[in-house]
């Protein structure tokens, strides 16, 4: 028997909270519906995070229902305060609107928007920030306990570094107000998101409830789905890598880097990443990583890869990778950082810190110190050794990072 899209789903692992489970299951498994993903442009690209709830968004409109991207261009003003110990950065109106227009345009990559059933992409900027501060405290912040509000796990980590500022406390009704909106407007009857979206997306089912009955009207129940945050084993974020945050935009993070990162992957994680970025059989992948696990990392990283840049980009990344670990280190498309000429006679130590090798002078020794340092296959044994010339082939030299990472310098 041809299983349901809530079983699919259930099985690869995107179901954490529902709000009504068995309605949801109904919804889901039913008729063509209308659901929305909200996206806020804090940055000019999408983390593996954001990636990660679109696959779950393309499960949906595959199967016929009716999304929605919201891209927050009013929301990324304030900045979502859930899980922050810090108050976020505030971001100008300059800023939010350059990283709308980059993150339109990624989006696009991932969700149909044309065709058949395309996706619709909306901006919630254009039905809250015409409003006067009056009328949205009148009509949307009645509806808000603040008691309840400051119970909720997206202020507490705020709250108790006493911190927690008006500005903040204002997002929760923005993202409540954007379901009720586009429930009005569409229809739209669920909101998915990430596990930490989950006193938002109550917020935003809660509001329906109690506007409509302040209006006397019978509202249909608005509906919320989170799936898990993407946490490696040793319980960082998924989307963090020794380098920095896992962009899927090739500007921020090449496609090598972004195809060793899934090959550097703790074994325990590679099941359920292939279960989230591919559409394989679950019997299969368990099947895979219990025979294989290094043949299923190359699969993961390779299928991630081609998800993210394409099929040529992830063949070009596998091709460089299998060069470098077996061809002492070298590569024609191995990861490359240009320096000035003027440059030689370094410290070692400053050169990895100018080629941003290391995030730091104390890293470099220490890596030095533990022999996890190399200058074209040699390890390099003093953290006074210097660069000159004669090191150099081709105005170039290869540095190896302890394993898995080499860097070709380029000096000109």
């Amino acid at each position: 028997m041809e299983k349901k899209l809530f079983d699919i789903l259930k099985e690869r692992g995107y179901v954490k909270d529902l709000t009504h489970e068995r309605e949801i299951i109904d919804l889901v498994n039913g008729e063509p519906m209308c659901f929305y993903l909200g996206i806020d442009p804090t940055a000019d690209s999408l983390h593996i995070g954001h990636f990660f709830a679109l696959t779950m968004f393309r499960w949906l409109q595959d199967f016929g229902h009716q999304g929605i991207i919201l891209i927050g261009g009013a929301t990324a003003l304030i900045g979502d305060p859930t899980g922050k110990s810090d108050m976020r950065k505030m971001l100008s109106k300059e800023e939010v609107a350059h990283n709308k227009a980059e993150v339109k345009e990624l989006v696009k990559r991932f969700v149909k928007t044309d065709g058949d059933n395309p996706a619709i992409i909306v901006d919630n900027a254009d039905w809250i920030c015409d409003k006067t501060y009056v009328d949205f405290m009148r009509d949307i912040g009645v509806h808000f306990n603040v008691n309840n509000m400051l119970a909720a796990d997206c202020y507490k980590k705020r709250l108790e570094n006493g911190g927690l500022t008006f500005l903040e406390m204002g997002y929760m009704l923005m993202q409540a107000f954007d379901f009720v909106h586009l429930n009005k407007e569409y229809g739209c009857r669920l909101q998915i998101g990430g596990s930490d979206q989950w006193g938002n997306i109550l917020a935003g089912a809660d509001l329906s409830r109690k506007i409509g009955f302040s209006e006397g009207k019978k509202i249909e129940p608005l509906y919320g789905w989170t799936c898990p945050l993407l946490i490696k084993a040793d319980g960082e974020k998924m989307g963090k890598t020794a380098t920095g945050t896992l962009w899927v935009s090739r500007d921020k993070t090449t496609p090598f880097d972004f195809y060793q990162a899934w090959i550097n992957s703790f074994d325990e994680d590679v099941e359920r990443s292939l279960s989230f970025f591919t559409r394989m059989e679950i019997s299969a992948i368990k099947d895979l990583c219990k025979k294989d696990i290094r043949e299923a990392k190359k699969l993961l990283a390779f299928e991630v890869t081609k998800l993210v840049h394409g099929e040529k980009e992830a063949i070009k990344a596998e091709k460089t990778a299998e060069e470098l670990f077996s061809n002492k280190g070298m590569s024609d498309n191995m990861p490359s950082t240009t320096v000035s000429k003027e440059l030689l006679d370094i410290n070692i130590i400053d050169l990895l810190v100018e080629a941003k090798i290391v995030t730091s002078k104390s890293e470099a020794r220490r890596l030095i110190e533990q022999n996890g340092i190399s200058l074209n296959q040699e390890k390099v044994k003093s953290v006074e050794q210097t660069i000159t010339d004669m090191d150099l082939t081709n105005n170039s030299l290869i540095i190896q990072k302890g394993k898995k990472v080499f860097v070709k310098i380029i000096f000109q």
